[in-house]
């Protein structure tokens, strides 16, 4: 597993109730000896994007193919977890490395405040 794919997890609500199974984006492995990994939500319920912040994957982008999305989404990069790898349930695909260079670029802006 890398930063940029797509996998399965049973993504916690907000209230921290348990989730349905649903994509996220790997966005970083965490360092040091357990295999934790960061994940961003991804939705296709598009109404939820933040504009200029969330990262919108269209069915017409070039790598939206790669994705293996069923239709256009959402990474919704204010909805972060860090869990241990080994509750990611499938592997769907991976975005491109343009993408996830963006992503990381506006969540580090995000973080420094």
């Amino acid at each position: 597993m890398k930063p940029g794919e797509l996998v399965l997890v049973r993504f916690p609500e907000a209230d921290l109730a348990a989730g349905k199974l649903r994509p996220a984006l790997v966005v970083a492995i965490a360092p040091g000896r357990y295999s934790d990994v960061s994940l961003a939500l991804v939705t296709s319920r598009g109404h939820q994007e933040v504009p200029d912040f969330d990262e919108v994957i269209l069915s017409t982008d070039a790598d939206f193919a790669a994705t293996r999305l069923k239709t256009t989404s959402v990474i919704r990069l204010a909805r972060l977890v860090t869990v241990e790898a080994n509750i990611i349930e499938g592997h769907l695909g991976t975005i491109s490395s343009l993408r996830l260079s963006r992503i990381r670029q506006r969540l580090i802006e995000w973080l420094r405040g």
